[in-house]
């Protein structure tokens, strides 16, 4: 007797040790996808707790005049780079007074156009050259009033060549970039 309850007890464990095995191998397949899910869940849910901060930071009447106050301010910053489109006639103007009161001689000021910059929607390059002569402290000048000048004025190539003539001073040549607002298109105009 003593036998078959040995047996009986041997088949028990095994059944028992098989159960527990196939349950751990469930768990295992069950819990990992669910894990994962759980962490995807959880950063998706983190995420969108920060935007309903952000929104309910937004909100705040302090935080919108905040918001208010810095676009007033980057718009006024913004025309020390940018010229409207209208004005950038009276760029050349400009830059020519700037170098008649620096007494430069045989001035030529011509406009290369626009041209578009890439990734850009609002804003493209006036491109201008300059041409005049004069001595090495009169190009220092004029170049030292364009990066004062507002809107920046960028000066892309410069090159001095010394005159072939009897006079004294140098030739100077400038290539100057300008970022202009692109004309805005009315209806009458795509008409």
């Amino acid at each position: 007797m003593k036998q078959i309850y040995k047996k009986y007890m041997t088949n028990m464990a095994l059944i028992w040790a098989g159960c527990f095995i196939l349950f751990l191998f469930v768990f295992i397949i069950v819990s990992l996808p669910q894990n994962r899910t759980k962490k995807r869940i959880q950063t998706r849910l983190n995420r969108v707790e920060k935007q309903y901060h952000n929104a309910q930071n937004a909100a705040q009447v302090q935080n919108q005049e905040r918001l208010k106050r810095k676009i007033e301010n980057l718009d006024n910053n913004v025309g020390d780079f940018v010229i409207n489109f209208g004005d950038s006639a009276n760029l050349t103007f400009d830059i020519s007074q700037i170098a008649d009161a620096l007494k430069v001689t045989e001035l030529s000021i011509k406009s290369k156009g626009n041209h578009p910059l890439p990734d850009c929607e609002h804003i493209s390059e006036n491109q201008i050259y300059l041409g005049f002569s004069g001595p090495f402290n009169s190009f220092f000048a004029l170049l030292n009033a364009l990066e004062r000048h507002r809107p920046v004025v960028f000066v892309n190539k410069f090159a001095i060549t010394r005159s072939n003539q009897e006079r004294s001073g140098n030739d100077i040549s400038m290539e100057l970039a300008v970022f202009v607002t692109k004309r805005k298109v009315s209806s009458k105009d795509s008409s």
